[in-house]
């Protein structure tokens, strides 16, 4: 069925997708739930949350945009490979996610080391008065296939 909800929650990983790809902050910014919260693992095999941090704090559209600002200026980006693995929605169409698999490649401009953003993410969304918005999304782990 065409704008089911899993159709608006992949029209949404694709925006996002395409933002970074664009290094779009603006768009970037436009999908977060003023309630957002980003938990990050210490590294891609940090299965247990118990090491988890949240490094860019609630989500606050003027700080978020100047780190991803910041980001795009010193960094140039490689390659963004995203895959979605699996959507689930709650049976009241009202909340959901996505499982998606991330593969960032970013270099720095000035000492060419390369910031490989490598895993899988599960992207939580909430449907609000005006649709969708991503509420909570883990940092990347790594899965065995």
């Amino acid at each position: 069925m065409k704008n089911s909800a899993e159709d608006q929650i992949q029209e949404m990983v694709d925006r996002e997708t395409k933002a970074w790809d664009n290094q779009d902050v603006d768009t970037l910014v436009s999908i977060f739930h003023p309630d957002m919260v980003w938990p990050w693992p210490k590294d891609e095999h940090s299965h247990n949350p118990v090491d988890w941090i949240c490094p860019m704090g609630r989500y606050d559209r003027d700080r978020w945009k100047s780190q991803w600002q910041t980001l795009f200026k010193e960094q140039t980006l490689i390659h963004n490979r995203r895959k979605t693995i699996r959507i689930n929605v709650t049976k009241e169409g009202d909340g959901g996610f996505a499982v998606v698999d991330v593969d960032t490649l970013w270099r720095n401009r000035q000492t060419g080391k390369d910031n490989h953003w490598k895993g899988r993410a599960c992207k939580v969304y909430t449907k609000t008065g005006s649709g969708w918005k991503l509420i909570s999304h883990t940092g990347l782990l790594e899965y065995e296939s």
